[in-house]
């Protein structure tokens, strides 16, 4: 298969990319970036793009599965109006040119109470977003919502300190439903779902990405 990556230089895209790499069942991998990656591999296809300018790139996005887990902070964004730009507008570009060449199996990372009537910016935003690409009709959409994740060597302090406290509370038998995600997990669980044969639409939250992610090979083929 040719697998089609954008967000792999993120934490969650790191691990993606290097676990396809690893997948004997995938023999390209064409990821999409601002700035080069430091990985080299004959089976690895980096094409740096500005997001800006679609009708630069959109012909590149052919394959067999799009895995979109591109994302940005408030923070690093500077404002609303820019992570938007990022979080919806670059990934439903990229989600266009995809059907528009034929892709048929798009896969989203997304959060856990994405809702597009949400009060919540962040939720409201990520809502949109899965909202706007079921509309795309791809022939296999699956959207992965989970909650807290745990990123490698992560920078953003909320998120690492929101991870501590809910994992103390788990040694003490607490929000076992809400144990946060190690990033390589989610993309095991994501490389699973593209290997199920299936048509329409799917939606994985939270502790049941953990199981996902267990399925063997000969489960889901």
């Amino acid at each position: 298969m040719k697998a089609l990556v954008i967000g792999a230089t993120g934490a969650t895209g790191k691990d993606l990319v290097n676990r396809l790499l690893q997948d004997q069942d995938f023999d390209e991998i064409k990821v999409f970036v601002r700035k080069p990656v430091e990985i080299q591999n004959d089976k690895l296809k980096v094409h740096i793009v500005d997001f800006d300018n679609p009708q630069e790139w959109k012909n590149e996005v052919r394959g067999d599965v799009v895995f979109s887990c591109l994302g940005t902070t408030l923070k690093a964004a500077g404002s609303k109006e820019a992570q938007k730009k990022v979080d919806f507008g670059y990934q439903y570009e990229f989600a266009k040119a995809a059907k528009e060449n034929k892709v048929d199996d798009y896969i989203l990372v997304s959060s856990y109470g994405a809702d597009p009537k949400s009060k919540i910016f962040y939720s409201r935003m990520k809502g949109e977003l899965e909202e706007a690409v079921k509309q795309l009709h791809f022939e296999k959409i699956t959207i992965f919502q989970p909650g807290m994740l745990d990123r490698k060597d992560s920078e953003r302090t909320g998120e690492v300190m929101g991870s501590r406290i809910i994992k103390f509370a788990n040694r003490l038998g607490l929000l076992e439903s809400q144990k946060p995600l190690p990033t390589d997990v989610l993309a095991k669980a994501m490389i699973n779902s593209s290997k199920i044969k299936s048509n329409g639409y799917s939606s994985i939250k939270l502790g049941n990405i953990f199981g996902f992610a267990e399925k063997s090979n000969h489960t889901i083929m």
